[in-house]
């Protein structure tokens, strides 16, 4: 699904060129769920961006679905943003003033659907996140875990064939935070291909792989292995209580 060639981004700050992606290569397949791990500068947000199709390389070729997208212009590449990849941010990056429903439609109206069909979408992918019973509530009515489910909802919504998470779990505590990872879990089983952000060792590890960054190049990707009685646990509680996913968790690690 995802074809990196020797990608290269370089910010010139006056004389002065920063290296942030050094020839990077990487290829992820449809259904996948990797993680991108790295310390602050290592190249994970410059990499994320690219991927997204919200910022261009200097150099080298990006292939989506087959496509290279290396070349497209900014038209273009909202076009695929659109339709092909849904984004969940650290920050929520919920509007403040109307409802979780309203929020989760956004894309939507981007895509010229109309409203009532808009609407219908937008319940359906909040009942996904078990979040039907707070539609009418505005962000600042909700928890931080609320409102992380509110963005996992809109950026399903669209049924895109990527999900992008930019450290998801960065703004919740621990036991939020895994509520918030076994939806990603769930979402995967179900066929979703995920890339996912962090910093958390705890959290990467709930991927099927991880890649590495250090200094804009990958030093590291590696697969890694869970049972299969790990993963269906850590399914079943996607709905429960958070200690029954602590619970859950820790039995399998």
């Amino acid at each position: 699904m995802i074809k990196l060639r020797k990608i290269n981004k370089i910010y010139k700050m006056g004389l002065v060129e920063v290296k942030a992606l050094v020839d990077i290569n990487l290829d992820v397949s449809e259904h996948e769920f990797v993680c991108v791990m790295g310390a602050s500068g290592s190249g994970k947000s410059t990499l994320m961006n690219i991927i997204g199709c919200l910022d261009k390389s200097t150099e080298g070729v990006y292939e989506l679905d087959g496509k290279d997208v290396s070349q497209l212009n900014d038209s273009q590449l909202a076009g695929i943003r659109n339709k092909k990849i849904g984004f969940v941010f650290q920050t929520f990056n919920l509007l403040p003033r109307i409802t979780a429903l309203r929020n989760v439609e956004l894309p939507l109206v981007y895509s010229k659907i109309k409203e009532n069909r808009r609407k219908q979408m937008a319940s359906e992918a909040l009942e996904k996140v078990n979040l039907a019973d707070r539609a009418k509530h505005k962000p600042n009515e909700l928890s931080g875990g609320q409102r992380q489910r509110v963005a996992i909802a809109r950026a399903l919504v669209n049924s895109p064939s990527i999900i992008f998470a930019d450290e998801p779990t960065g703004n919740l505590d621990s036991r939020t935070g895994l509520s918030i990872i076994s939806i990603f879990q769930a979402l995967h089983a179900e066929g979703a291909t995920i890339i996912m952000v962090t910093h958390e060792m705890d959290i990467a590890l709930h991927a099927e792989r991880i890649v590495y960054l250090k200094d804009g190049r990958i030093v590291g990707d590696e697969k890694i292995k869970k049972s299969k009685k790990a993963q269906e646990e850590l399914l079943k509680v996607a709905d429960l209580d958070n200690d029954l996913l602590i619970d859950a968790i820790s039995k399998h690690e």
